[in-house]
């Protein structure tokens, strides 16, 4: 059992134990964010395309202030960036909370206000994951990384299922308040954290603040053209978020071919996270692999397979606009669901794990804002190709198509970068 499960080591650092509990419990408001303001989009268009447009709205942000947010991070106390960012974090849910209160019913105003809290995320992302090797010891991280895991799919499990709840009950601006309470945990847990200067490549002394600019975003990405492991984490992980993240699809299933409205997306949203949450709780044997290359590959495929079994169980439920729920649709599209989060958390841990065990201190922030454009932006794009394969196919046929597309990507990158294939966890090289 010790083996099995979760190494809990990490959490005998202080600092780390209270950025774990603080993000943990801010996380959980941030996906009931997200359940909410993608049902308030499909309830004022009816349109799957539309919450798709959510993903265009936040991606552009996000590549911008990704990469140049990874570039304050070098330069700056991280700990003072990662606070900056998260107020503004708070203020914008503050935003979306009044416009629910004040009945706005606005699209463009949900649009806009989706663009400024991804611009504050590409900021506050790659600070909060360059704190942790500053945490803990190289011999830990993958263990670090699969507690930040566990909690990061806690908190997806729980909150959209208490999202949708708050919707179907009291309406998106209690959903949207609650946020703004859970946020303090995590402006909290900076707040504790020691003061963070990155340090130069000898780890003598801080950066300071020269070079912030337009060079410096382009040091990173020249280093990144420099390291094919590296590259290969950001490709794997495009392949399966880009063509088969299946949950734009989740409010129309809720309403035209498994029924249940709104209870049916933050179930179905939900699944994938108990599935993520498993893997993760049950990761003890994870710390000592030495092969991570193999497994991620394996993982991604293991996701797009999973995401075909759930075209496969739309296709045979029908989209018939059921007045109740079709149970053995609903439990069976859980169970793939589950399935398809059990791999992608594992193939988060280690991509995490290679990207900090591989890159030097001065380079992480830069690295880390390529990870963020890579792991939230992709998903958002996701949102738009899906979303848009589904107006053109149905909902059911979307799955089956970006699953099949996604295993032939990774097939391909595989047999092309067979040194990937052969990384050693023991001896991580970028």
């Amino acid at each position: 059992m010790p083996r099995l499960l979760a190494d809990t080591a990490p959490l005998r650092v202080p600092a780390f134990r209270r950025l774990w509990w603080g993000l943990g419990i801010s996380n959980l408001g941030t996906q009931l964010t997200a359940v909410a303001v993608g049902l308030e989009v499909y309830s004022l268009t009816g349109s799957t395309l539309a919450v798709g447009i959510l993903g265009i709205c936040a991606l552009v942000p996000l590549v911008v202030l990704g990469l140049y947010g990874g570039a304050l991070v070098d330069h700056f106390d991280r700990r003072k960036v990662a606070l900056l960012a998260s107020t503004a974090l708070l203020v914008v849910t503050a935003l979306l909370a009044a416009q629910a209160w004040a009945g706005v019913d606005s699209v463009g105003v949900l649009y806009a206000l989706v663009a400024m809290q991804s611009a504050a995320s590409a900021v506050n992302n790659p600070a909060r994951s360059a704190i942790i090797p500053r945490l803990v010891p190289p011999t830990q991280l993958a263990a670090a990384n699969a507690l930040q895991t566990l909690a990061w799919n806690v908190a997806l499990t729980g909150g959209p299922l208490l999202g949708a709840a708050l919707v179907a009950w009291h309406g998106y601006e209690v959903a949207y308040t609650l946020d703004m309470v859970l946020f303090v945990a995590s402006l909290y847990a900076l707040w504790r954290l020691p003061d963070l200067p990155p340090e130069t490549p000898d780890g003598a002394a801080p950066v300071g603040r020269r070079g912030v600019g337009l060079s410096s975003v382009l040091d990173g990405l020249r280093y990144l053209g420099t390291r094919p492991n590296l590259r290969m984490t950001f490709l794997l992980d495009l392949s399966a978020m880009v063509l088969a993240m299946p949950r734009v699809l989740f409010p129309a299933v809720g309403v035209l071919w498994i029924g249940g409205g709104e209870a049916t997306t933050g179930a179905l949203t939900a699944a994938i996270a108990v599935g993520a949450v498993l893997a993760s709780a049950l990761s003890g044997g994870l710390s000592s692999v030495r092969a991570q290359g193999k497994v991620i590959v394996g993982a991604i495929s293991a996701f797009a397979v999973a995401v075909i079994g759930f075209g496969v169980v739309l296709l045979l439920a029908g989209e018939t606009d059921p007045d109740t729920v079709v149970v053995w649709a609903l439990v069976a599209a859980i169970v793939v669901l589950a399935v398809a989060g059990a791999a992608d958390s594992v193939s988060s841990i280690f991509r995490q794990t290679i990207l900090q065990a591989a890159t030097p201190d001065a380079m992480r922030g830069r690295l880390q804002g390529v990870f963020v454009v890579v792991v939230a932006g992709g998903p958002r794009l996701g949102d738009v190709v899906v979303g848009a394969q589904a107006s053109w196919f149905g909902e059911g046929a979307a799955a089956v198509i970006g699953g099949c597309l996604c295993l032939l990507v990774v097939a391909a990158l595989a047999v092309t970068q067979r040194r990937f294939l052969a990384y050693d966890g023991a001896n991580p090289t970028a």
